[in-house]
């Protein structure tokens, strides 16, 4: 486990709450400590009002990094990404969400809830979480990543 992590920003829609409990009992179980955004139920819901303040712990640093959930996991990752510094990354098999990290730097993983298992999801976490960035050749084209606004 790459010891910047353990605090992280967690949240979903209706869409990805049953995802993002299940994806809670495992980071409890790997000694992570997270807070929670919500949202508490699959009562429906509007995804950015969970990307927001997820995507706000991050960048504030509050918290390391973040976990967001949404049905297609795309509206969640619009939102992220507004946010200087974010590096929302949509993760939905291992290569890919090992690559967000060794070469993105990607600091909240995106998940589809609706299109991934719960078992999946999970997996995907660990990878993101004990993957590290290389740096290098990649330090350099994160860092131009920047607002053009």
């Amino acid at each position: 486990m790459v010891d910047s992590f353990k605090q992280i920003a967690i949240g979903s829609d209706h869409a990805g709450f049953e995802l993002k409990e299940y994806i809670k009992t495992t980071l409890n179980q790997s000694g992570y400590t997270f807070l929670d955004f919500g949202t508490f139920s699959e009562a429906s819901m509007d995804y950015p009002d969970i990307a927001h303040p997820v995507a706000n712990a991050v960048q504030s640093g509050e918290c390391n990094n973040g976990i967001l959930i949404c049905g297609s996991g795309n509206g969640v990752a619009i939102v992220a990404n507004k946010y200087k510094g974010i590096r929302a990354a949509y993760c939905w098999n291992e290569e890919i969400t090992k690559l967000a990290r060794q070469h993105n730097d990607a600091n909240i993983i995106v998940l589809p809830g609706r299109f991934i298992s719960k078992e999946q999801g999970a997996q995907f976490v660990s990878v993101f979480f004990n993957t590290e960035f290389e740096g290098g050749r990649h330090q350099r084209r994160v860092e131009k990543i920047t607002d053009i606004l």
